[in-house]
Order: C-alpha cells, then structure tokens, then sequence
C-alpha cells in the first residue's frame, strides 16, 4: 500500500512539474523570439539587391563574392608595402569607421587614406554607393551592427 501511495505521489508531482515545465518553455521560447529578432537596420532589402549587383561588378574582384576579402591576413604589407583589400563582412575594420567615412572611401578611393582602392566618384551614383554598403554591411551579425552604432556608424 505505502508502495501505491509513493508511486502515486510521484504521478501527482511529475503532473505539476510537467505543467510548470512547459510555462517555463513558453517564457523561454518568448524571450529567445526577442533576442532572435532582427536589428532594425537603414537599408531596405531592395538596396542590398542593388547593392549585391554593384558589388559584384565593382567590388567582388578585390573584396570577394561575398565581401570576405580574398588575401588573408588582410592587416600584414603585401612585398610592395600596401595592403590587401580587406574584407568587408564584419571580420575586419570596416565596421569601425561611419557610413560617411565608408562613402568617402567608395567615392575618393583608398589614396586619400594610404590605400590603392580606386575612386568610384566617376564610375558610381552616390545610391549605387550606399546600395554597396547595404550589401556587405547585410553580411554584419547584429552584434557588429550594434557596435557600429554604438561608434557612430550613423553620423
């Protein structure tokens, strides 16, 4: 009989620990939905199409396919002192400077700031321009975004 009382016991408190389970699993599901939620960016879909286009016809022969850069250690001096082209995915320094700082590159070159890059002033719109940097700065998780932010990436 003790046996009986014991087993149902145990029936009874697994009952309320399954139902206090899944209460805990539904706040968990709720808060893992908020931290998976996108970061609001300034780009729109549409200008990282335009930009994945741009890229790959202007910027893809130096950067790569998908801005990982093609040199790698990207931050050592090649035989003739310059440097490769970084990578612009968010594993290298881009994320460090502003988006009028990463449009003056685009637009001026890397000369200006002891690069080889060359001036698209000529070649891209200024919105070609922006679209190029929707497109790499798509390949930034949110935690690179954020700290992009956070540096001022907007002023």
């Amino acid at each position: 009989m003790f046996y009986l009382y014991k087993l149902g016991t145990l029936l009874l408190l697994s009952l309320f620990l399954s139902g206090c389970s899944e209460k805990d699993v539904e706040a968990s599901s709720a808060s893992q939905a908020e931290k998976t939620t996108k970061l609001e960016r300034w780009y729109s879909t549409d200008l990282i199409s335009q930009g994945k286009e741009v890229f790959k016809q202007n910027c893809a022969v130096c950067h790569g396919q998908k801005a990982q850069g093609l040199i790698l250690p990207w931050n050592q001096q090649l035989k003739d002192g310059s440097y490769p082209a970084p990578p612009l995915n968010g594993s290298a320094h881009a994320w460090h400077h502003p988006l009028k700082g990463l449009m003056f590159t685009i637009h001026n070159g890397g000369a200006p700031i002891g690069g080889k890059m060359p001036a698209f002033k000529h070649k891209l719109s200024t919105e070609e321009q922006a679209s190029t940097i929707a497109y790499f700065q798509n390949f930034w998780s949110d935690k690179t975004y954020q700290a992009w932010l956070n540096r001022g990436g907007l002023n």
